[in-house]
């Protein structure tokens, strides 16, 4: 038997399936806690399905490009002069467990789901697909695709909402600076000389005072506000009412409504294209969504298509979307093919998102600046007010 044939296929002589059975019933010291301490990010799964889907189109079996992988994920070596960028600690042992157990006799598919907290239910059934349907090559790289895109998309939606998040923070901080350490010995001058003082300077120095008096208060006030806002979160009616609330913000909720129109149909139109039947599909999809107003329109959906409704009059009828998306994904039914469809309902919503990106930045950056350039404005206005009163008294 050939080298790579012995290498893939596990040995079935009695000597070897004992010491297999053996070591079965052995509990492993590590296989309980490899998935606990360790976890990959998408861009870590997005470039295993890449670089597999890469080396089984050239031609390497399975396991063989399992170890290559598993190599290519160590960490660097130490004296080496050259860094792999692709090179992750957490994830090159979890691909060479999966390896040792896809030569052990399990699927890939199998292996995965050993690491539920590592692959998710998507990639799991993505790769089932794959397997079964004996397309696991290009089911990988279409894998590859949907994370690619998703890390993309949320990293654009991101960079638009932590930039007024961030300018924002930084005009608190300099304002509260300002009030608290640099406003107060100014405005002592202002309060000695016994002099009616125009109502910006007086303002100013009531709020100047109240800051200075209660820095410390209205610090943890602040973080209390935030730890109470993240606890809420967390909790399930929390996470529900702040998607809600998130979908309906006035420029923010045109955005996200995209990113999620474009992550379901992406993901629900890659794995029904791979073979994966639609209610099945759908409850994929539920699960990768990260709203549950959306995640609960997937339900409603999955429930009316279960009752023997087409899935473009179900999406219609949950009011959720707009009339582009069923009307396209109609015209896919009725064209035997609603997969492509929903790409190109994916590919369309993208565009949006990185259009709507670029426009709130542009939008946000100057109206950023002017309420920055109002706050520093007022506080120059009244402390310049009663030196020009001054000026001319005198």
């Amino acid at each position: 038997m050939p080298v790579l044939e012995r290498q893939i296929l596990p040995d079935y002589s009695p000597t070897r399936t004992q010491e297999r059975r053996r070591a079965q019933d052995r509990p492993a010291p590590h296989a309980a806690t490899i998935d606990l301490p360790r976890r990959a990010s998408t861009k870590d799964l997005c470039r295993l399905a890449r670089q597999l889907s890469t080396l089984l189109h050239a031609g390497m079996p399975l396991v063989p490009a399992l170890s290559a992988l598993a190599e290519q994920l160590q960490p660097p070596a130490k004296g080496r002069c050259v860094r792999w960028a692709d090179s992750s600690p957490s994830l090159a042992p979890i691909v060479a467990q999966v390896r040792d157990d896809v030569n052990a006799g399990s699927s890939l598919a199998e292996a995965f789901g050993k690491h539920p907290g590592l692959f998710s239910q998507l990639f799991i059934s993505m790769v089932a697909a794959g397997e079964t349907s004996g397309t696991l090559e290009p089911v990988l790289a279409r894998l590859a695709d949907i994370l690619e895109k998703r890390v993309q998309l949320t990293g654009k939606v991101k960079s638009a909402v932590a930039y007024p998040v961030m300018m924002a923070a930084v005009a608190a901080a300099v304002a509260m600076f300002l009030l608290s350490y640099v406003v107060p010995g100014i405005t002592q001058i202002f309060t000695e000389m016994n002099q009616a003082l125009p109502w910006p300077t007086r303002a100013l120095i009531a709020i100047s005072e109240f800051t200075s008096a209660n820095t410390a208060l209205i610090l943890i006030a602040m973080c209390a506000a935030i730890a109470g806002a993240v606890a809420l979160v967390k909790t399930r009616d929390g996470r529900i009412w702040a998607d809600r609330v998130k979908l309906r913000l006035p420029l923010f909720g045109p955005l996200f409504f995209r990113l999620e129109v474009a992550r379901l149909t992406r993901t629900l139109g890659t794995l029904m294209k791979s073979g994966i039947p639609v209610i099945a599909a759908l409850d994929i999809s539920r699960r990768v969504s990260q709203n549950h107003v959306v995640a609960e329109a997937v339900v409603a959906i999955k429930e009316m298509v279960h009752k023997g409704e087409t899935i473009a009059a179900a999406v219609k009828a949950t009011g959720l979307f707009p009339p582009v998306v069923f009307h396209i994904m109609a015209t896919g039914q009725m064209a035997g093919n609603v997969e492509e469809g929903l790409l190109d309902i994916a590919e369309m919503y993208d565009s949006e998102v990185e259009t709507t990106v670029r426009t709130l930045t542009a939008l946000l950056e100057p109206l950023i600046l002017l309420v920055m350039g109002t706050v520093v404005g007022f506080i120059v206005l009244a402390i310049l007010l009663p030196i020009f009163e001054i000026n001319q008294a005198l």
